[in-house]
């Protein structure tokens, strides 16, 4: 069984083509029940992401395999061939397993490290399991690239440093408060960048959340999805006094807090600690907020720094990970070798168990008929001798004629057989 993966993702291709070769799950099972129709493909998991779509397939061996699936992604989401040309890649085999284990372990993502992307493919492959479109091939495919993405996480830093504005506002959290989920947070804003903190910071367990907004339907709508309150920017001197953190990302071009409003709330909190983050660029507090005791703020030039340190950091994690990847690679094709060695020596075991029925049938034949059974015994022996050798024999006087001494040497070995020079 051959291995074929076909795809496209974040380097090889525009979003706008991305989304156009994007396979929603209303139609996933049509598109595995399509792939398995193609001739020679037995297998398919689609993986189908925001960076990526890719096909993994299990196919019988075929030279035109790859071109085959292309024209059919061509056909499926009605684009013309010459759009996926130049935006596809094709691997087979060895390169299929390396290739699924690095984007498992998110050495493939467009952010270093990232866990998502190994979700995402455990439930395509669940998927396909679901429509019946995984066998053993590409099932142990994936079940060892889940153990080596596994391996990965427990034994590398890969993922443990942040490399986004928004990862890493909520690491320095974590760094100053030992429980996030018993805060207070306060959000100033309700773009991109502050969804993404408040997402973070959900799944820390954070749940007493306050978006503050120019627009309050903005702010209700942002809050909304994380079961937290919406406000207006002005009244963020009240909320203030209840924050633990503050993180403000928004498009103002005048700071939105300051000091003397920062230092009233630390008053009336008895100088509990307020972590403030400030995303903005113009900056949403002063700076001089970083001057009151039991404030600590930090700007977007700070988290930059901790963001280069978590890129250094996952980099050298994933030249550790890149070794386990490809010790991965070989104990997988290692294993792959040994089952085609059952089939083989299976085949080779029935061909015997063949030859052995024949002539014993002949035999006892003999033995009816009276012969002696010295005669039928040395007939039995001989027989089974000349046809086990028979078709060995033949290939090796070919081989031999034709100049291939390492079958030869094969054969010795096979067979236990002294060398010439013996």
């Amino acid at each position: 069984m051959a291995l074929i993966l076909i795809g496209i993702n974040h380097t090889t291709a525009t979003v706008a083509l991305r989304e156009k070769v994007a396979f929603p799950p209303e139609v996933v099972q049509r598109a595995l029940a399509e792939l398995c129709q193609i001739d020679s493909v037995n297998e398919a998991v689609i993986v189908s992401t925001c960076n990526r779509t890719e096909l993994y397939l299990g196919c019988e061996s075929d030279q035109r395999q790859s071109e085959k699936v292309i024209d059919w992604l061509a056909r499926f989401h009605g684009l013309e061939r010459q759009e996926l040309d130049t935006s596809s890649y094709a691997f087979e085999d060895a390169e299929v397993v390396r290739h699924l284990m690095k984007v498992s372990c998110g050495l493939d993502s467009m952010v270093l490290g990232e866990p998502q992307i190994l979700g995402q493919i455990k439930s395509a492959f669940a998927v396909s399991k679901e429509f019946d479109a995984v066998g053993p091939a590409l099932g142990r495919v994936f079940q060892d690239s889940f153990s080596i993405a596994k391996q990965v996480r427990t034994q590398t830093a890969i993922g443990q440093n942040p490399v986004s504005v928004a990862y890493a506002a909520v690491t320095l959290s974590e760094r100053i408060f030992s429980n996030l989920a018993s805060l207070n947070v306060l959000l100033i804003g309700a773009g991109k960048t502050i969804e993404l903190v408040v997402t973070h910071l959900y799944d820390r367990g954070v749940r007493n959340i306050v978006v503050a907004n120019r627009t309050l339907d903005n702010a209700l709508d942002m809050a909304g999805k994380f079961g937290g309150h919406g406000v207006l920017l002005s009244d963020i001197p009240e909320r203030l006094v209840e924050a633990d953190i503050v993180v403000s990302s928004t498009n103002s071009q005048l700071p939105l807090l300051g000091k003397g409003t920062v230092e009233s709330a630390l008053r009336k909190r008895k100088h509990k600690p307020m972590l403030l983050v400030d995303l903005a660029v113009p900056r949403d507090i002063e700076a001089e907020v970083g001057e009151i005791p039991d404030a600590y703020l930090y700007s977007i030039d700070d988290i930059a720094e901790v963001i280069e340190d978590g890129v250094k950091s996952r980099e050298e994690a994933a030249a550790e990970a890149k070794k386990i990847i490809e010790e991965g690679v070989r104990e997988h094709l290692k294993q792959q070798r040994a089952l085609n060695a059952v089939a083989t020596l299976r085949a080779f075991r029935e061909n015997a168990d063949s030859i052995r029925e024949s002539e014993l049938q002949r035999a006892l034949k003999s033995l009816e008929k009276g012969e002696a059974p010295e005669a039928v015994v040395s007939a039995l022996a001989r027989g089974l001798t000349n046809k086990l050798i028979h078709a060995p024999s033949v290939q090796m006087k070919k081989a031999s004629a034709e100049g291939r001494d390492e079958f030869l040497l094969l054969i010795r070995e096979l067979y236990e057989l002294e060398s010439e020079s013996d």
